[in-house]
């Protein structure tokens, strides 16, 4: 069987109805992290329409709920949108990779900074390049409602299975990216992006702090 029979064959057997619903709410909240490395098989774009949904559960000042989605799944704008992405990307990750160098970087950090160069090299490949965008209000971006709404796309996309990351790294190139995907950059700008595709890894629990260390009554304190 080819590559491709395979792929569409995963991709029929998917039912977009019933998938990720028996995830319970505080299992995702915890096991939910930025997973990079992405298969290209496709994705159905009734699963992407399933976890923009539940990004239209988000809060927002007044309920004007101004988001957009817009799911790129074309080859050559994936491409052309990896390609500004990289230029962006190379610079950015210059002085991480300079740290990298010396022997008590920390193992961690060096994972993160591998799975963010995999993305980079391979961002034309994934399947789905989800971009949030929303009305301005008062010319500023309605940050506040969009985000999160981005937070529930991304635990919705942990319940049905697939990897995602947030990045707003191509806002480096935002007119002309939200030129070509039909936004208009002052009036509906994208304030992220969101890869999507099957995950190459597995959800699991992130390292996180002890909430001990984070979380006061009354008062700050050192």
């Amino acid at each position: 069987m080819s590559k491709d029979v395979a792929s569409e064959d995963v991709v029929s057997e998917v039912d977009v109805s019933t998938i990720g619903e028996d995830v319970p709410l505080l299992e995702g909240l915890r096991t939910t992290r930025a997973i990079r490395r992405l298969k290209p098989d496709p994705v159905p774009i009734e699963l992407v329409k399933k976890v923009c949904e539940a990004g239209t559960y988000a809060p927002s000042g007044g309920n004007r709920q101004p988001w957009f989605f817009v799911a790129v799944t074309d080859k050559e704008k994936r491409a052309r949108i990896a390609n500004l992405y990289r230029s962006t990307f190379r610079e950015y990750i210059v002085p991480a990779k300079e740290a990298a160098r010396s022997p008590d970087y920390p193992e961690a950090k060096k994972r993160n900074m591998k799975a963010a160069i995999y993305l980079a090299e391979h961002l034309h490949e994934t399947p789905v390049l989800l971009f949030i965008a929303g009305w301005t209000r008062r010319d500023q971006p309605q940050s506040q409602a969009l985000f999160p709404a981005i937070q529930n796309i991304l635990l919705a996309c942990r319940a049905v299975g697939l990897g995602a990351s947030l990045t707003t790294a191509h806002r480096a190139h935002g007119e002309e990216i939200d030129t070509l995907i039909g936004l208009d950059p002052h009036k509906t700008p994208s304030i992220a992006m969101l890869p999507i595709g099957w995950p190459k890894g597995r959800y699991g629990k992130p390292t996180r702090r002890s909430i001990d260390k984070c979380f006061f009554v009354d008062s700050y304190t050192v």
